[in-house]
């Protein structure tokens, strides 16, 4: 349902008032149409046509291709149970269910996935299109399902094909949803049948958005045009291992040591953070860093002379990622999750707890469909048993449990991508001292309501030329520092993708076989076949055993080579040297605390381990106040219950108030308004509930702190579009006269920019709090505005700043300020919904809900500080796992089953999901049947 906020005041309506919001949206829908149209267009698009996609959820249905009988059995939510007598029919019926809630979807899916954007939505999609073709992840997923998915897998996706097309058997557009219905008023695009291969495809695109450090790569060699080594360096500070704990403290460091020495494989040291400094990969050496900065940064000297070429062209790139419609997150920055297990020891019920949220980018519909896949009676000949978070688009479930076990997953952020520069001639590209030819191939590219493209893609030995999808990119290096031994650049160097999926893998083998794990062994085993994306795994079982596990291919590297900069692609000692070996990457069985937590945090200490899995860790501040939460609880013998686990995923403590707001209090404005709000702070508990005016004063002054410390410091290429400065120009040894400074605009979309004010941003500003003379505090007068010569000169500064920030925003009256009508949630159609006219629009988004949590918090509903507070990211789900009665479970998602936008199962999730609720999480035959409210059956 519709929250149906007012303009005022964002309350929303009770139960009545919603159902009436409901059937106004549709009566305006109707006349809105028929006023566009006239008579017989708005008689088209009638109530009953709005409905005619709705599916049959009660009754019975034939579906040819089944062996037997299939029931489907829905609660009041919409969320369905499945029974069947064999696999195959399990997931034909699988396939079926999915496609009637949410077969739009699906096909936006696996056009996004194979590059195909254009049959649907015309010319605008076709530079995305061309991209995507370039990545070529649908022929990889061809060649995945071709040469190493199993038979039985190949079965279960030939049989969830065949479902989904039995959906569509003689279905127009209109009768499958009310896009599609849209769509025909712009061009003629047909549904077409459902093919295993988009299944599979579809966790190619759910990998890029968890790609790992890719953008961190772009952005420091993007820095370098206006900082120096040294301050790049402070701005991507080295993980505080001694205070946020790394997820493996009790594994077997003697086995994978011993692992490291006899095998195979050279890896490197692994160090624990980045530097970034110039020189890694001989792309920056001789870049001492500039002065030119809107105020000066830190310790700037030197020239920074042929860095703008490159800087340019990568920036170019970011464009290009920044324009890709995100998967499951946002294009790779700010993905997080939330997942941890408490052993029986620490628990009311004597058997483990898990909770998992996955952080991704909030979508309507949600990119988590609920279900439950059930064998009437599990044999050989039907092996599942399993209820959980699936993709609709794909068999089997991602996130859940079966009768045995339970699992959770948080993104890794292992370094599985690297960016090469690669020296291109006429005739191809050098390597090792010779021209060697490129591997091409010719896409074509058809175009709704124009011409098809033809595009000529090229690979490198380190992979496609992305540099070839961007007229910028063509001259990329053009200008690049590199060391001496450099090829030279002639009309510039090309960039080159090395990423682990562009090679063909078998995750969706795992999935089949997490699915039916019994236990510790048989998960280990089936995570071990789930290559890309490498997630963090956490297990719990029936008898008391928890575990985590990482898996993945995860690329070893050369000597001196951590994969933070594009390395040079012409010299063969920057190539990959192999994997780490499964046998060798971390994993922890019952330690000894009790308990084991998850949350984008560095995976083991480098001290510990002989690998580098990447530089570039989530900085810990979740995975701690997790931690803190957990250990608060069971001193002294306390026991966790459902409802603490769920507790804790509603946290809102911010970390970086806690640290700031004792200095903050200390610093005299000299302003009554300013100290008005000042007072705010006093007394708050660092809780950022949205009611909370003490919470919305706090973001903005640490807003406004990083942007007068950081962002304005920043080149243009990381800052928000749009924002622009009179800053000194690059070649500049020193401050330059004001009559000598140029106005730079910035390039990022607001909530790709940076600085994004997540916890590496919290780490950076601890370690400079010790520093209260650094360079970094300093900033020009503006206007009316002080400049700051020092940390509580700019502390005051921010105070001011946001103090008049939010009177325009919020107004004078502090009493009325909450975090909530700052903080605001959208959730929106992710194609018609962004781009289609206003009444489609308003048609198919829902919003605004004004949200509780923040960044770098538990209860993560992101927000880039550098563009706004609107939330970008969410906990996509929440589920508590309770192994000791698995009907005591409890779930939720962030909308609802329905795709369809006038179904009462739309958003029916979110008004509970915004209040922190969960929903009852039926599994065992009776409780599903006690809970259900529709049944369908179909019939062979």
């Amino acid at each position: 349902m519709p929250p149906n906020t007012t303009a005022s005041t964002g309350q929303q309506p009770g139960k009545s008032g919603r159902r009436k919001g409901r059937k106004a949206r549709l009566i305006v829908l109707v006349l809105v149409l028929a006023l566009i149209g006239g008579v017989a267009f708005g008689a088209y698009w009638s109530i009953s046509t709005v409905r005619a996609s709705f599916p049959q959820t009660k009754g019975t249905l034939t579906l040819k291709g089944l062996s037997g009988p299939v029931e489907v059995k829905r609660d009041n939510y919409g969320i369905p149970q499945i029974y069947a007598s064999s696999d195959a029919d399990l997931f034909m019926a699988q396939g079926y269910v999915q496609a009637q809630d949410r077969f739009y979807e699906m096909d936006v899916r696996r056009h996004m996935a194979a590059g195909r954007l254009s049959e649907m939505f015309g010319k605008s999609q076709v530079d995305n299109d061309e991209f995507l073709r370039t990545l070529g992840w649908a022929r990889i997923a061809k060649e995945e399902y071709d040469t190493k998915l199993s038979d039985a897998s190949k079965k279960y996706l030939q049989a969830y094909s065949k479902g989904v097309n039995a959906y569509l058997q003689g279905k127009d557009g209109k009768d499958i949803s009310l896009e599609y219905a849209a769509l025909g008023f712009t061009n003629d695009y047909k549904p077409q049948a459902w093919t295993p291969v988009d299944s599979v495809s579809w966790l190619k695109a759910m990998a890029w958005d968890l790609r790992g450090n890719m953008q961190d790569e772009i952005d420091r060699a993007l820095l370098t045009s206006r900082l120096g080594p040294k301050q790049i360096a402070d701005l991507y500070p080295q993980y505080p291992y001694s205070r946020n704990k790394a997820i493996v403290q009790e594994g077997q460091y003697s086995e994978l040591t011993q692992a490291f020495e006899q095998g195979g494989t050279s890896g490197t040291s692994g160090t624990s953070g980045t530097s970034g400094t110039s020189g890694t990969g001989g792309t920056s050496t001789g870049t001492a860093g500039t002065q030119g900065t809107a105020s000066g940064a830190a310790g700037a000297s030197g020239t920074a002379s042929g860095t703008s070429g490159l800087d340019s062209q990568l920036g170019g790139l970011t464009r290009v990622l920044d324009d890709l419609p995100p998967a499951v997150g946002v294009n790779g920055d700010g993905i997080g999750s939330n997942s941890w297990v408490v052993r029986g020891k620490h628990t009311i019920t004597g058997k483990p707890l898990l909770a998992n949220d996955p952080h991704l980018s909030p979508s309507l519909p949600s990119v988590w469909y609920q279900m439950g896949l059930h064998c009437r009676s599990v044999s050989s000949t039907c092996q599942y048993d399993v209820t959980g978070y699936t993709f609709a688009g794909m068999p089997g479930v991602i996130i859940g449990h079966n009768q045995d076990i339970a699992w959770g997953m948080t993104n890794s952020g292992v370094d599985v991508t690297d960016l090469y520069l690669e020296k291109i001639t006429g005739d191809g590209y050098l390597y090792d001292g010779k021209v060697k030819p490129f591997e091409t191939r010719e896409e074509t590219i058809k175009v709704a309501g124009g011409s098809p493209k033809k595009i000529v893609v090229r690979e490198t030995n380190n992979g496609p030329l992305l540099s070839d999808r961007d007229e910028e990119l063509v001259k990329v290096g053009k200008k690049a520092t590199v060391d001496t031994a450099a090829p030279d650049r002639g009309d510039g160097y090309g960039v080159a993708l090395r990423w682990t999926a562009l090679q063909p893998g078998t995750t969706m083998d795992a999935v089949f076989a997490m699915d039916k794990a019994k236990n510790w062994t048989d998960f280990r085993k089936a995570a071990a076949l789930f290559d890309v994306p490498s997630q963090n795994l956490v297990y719990a079982d029936t008898e008391d055993n928890i575990g985590y596990t990482l898996p993945g291919r995860i690329p070893t590297r050369a000597e001196g080579d951590d994969g933070s900069l594009p390395a040079p692609g012409w010299d063969p000692k920057y190539r990959w040297t192999g994997y780490i070996p499964q046998d060798a990457l971390p994993y922890e069985y019952n330690p000894e605390r009790g308990y084991i937590v998850t949350a984008n945090q560095a995976v083991i200490d480098p001290d510990k381990y002989p690998y580098t899995l990447t530089t570039d860790w989530g900085y810990g501040t979740r995975s701690q106040r997790i931690t803190d939460l957990i250990q608060s609880k069971i001193k002294d013998g306390g026991k966790l219950s459902t409802d603490d686990m769920r507790q804790m995923q509603l946290d809102n403590s911010s970390e970086i108030a806690r640290l700031l707001v004792p200095t903050l209090l200390k610093i005299d404005t000299g302003d009554k308004d300013v100290r008005e709000a000042q007072k705010l702070l006093e007394g708050w508990d660092y809780t950022q509930d949205a009611d909370s005016a003490a919470a919305a004063y706090f973001n903005a002054v640490w807003r406004n702190i990083l942007k007068l410390a950081f962002g304005n410091k920043l080149p243009k290429e990381l800052r928000v579009k749009g924002q622009c400065l009179w800053v000194d120009p690059v070649n500049t040894t020193g401050p330059a006269d004001e009559a000598e400074k140029v106005r730079e605009c910035g390039q990022r979309d607001p909530d790709q920019a940076q600085p994004d004010g997540g916890d590496r941003w919290f780490e950076v500003v601890r370690k400079l709090m010790d520093q209260p003379k650094s360079e970094w505090w300093k900033t020009p007068k503006a206007g009316t505005r002080p400049g700051a010569a020092d940390r509580d000169q700019l502390f005051k500064r921010a105070m001011i700043d946001a103090r008049w920030e939010l009177t325009a925003k919020l107004g004078k009256d502090i009493d009325s300020w909450s975090w909530g009508r700052l903080h605001r949630l959208f959730l929106k159609n992710q194609t018609l919904g962004t781009e289609g006219p206003g009444f489609l629009q308003y048609a198919l988004n829902r919003g605004p809900w004004e949200l509780s949590g923040g960044e770098a918090t538990v209860n993560a509903t992101g927000w880039n500080a550098a563009g706004g507070y609107g939330v970008v990211w969410v906990p996509s789900m929440r589920m508590v796992v309770n192994l000791g009665d698995l009907d005591k479970s409890r779930w939720i998602n962030l909308s609802g089953a329905s795709g369809h936008a006038y179904s009462a199962h739309y958003v029916d999730q979110t008004d509970k999901w915004a209040d922190g609720e969960l929903l009852p999480w039926s599994f065992s035959d009776r409780a599903v049947e006690n809970g259900t409210t529709d049944k369908l059956v179909l019939k062979p």
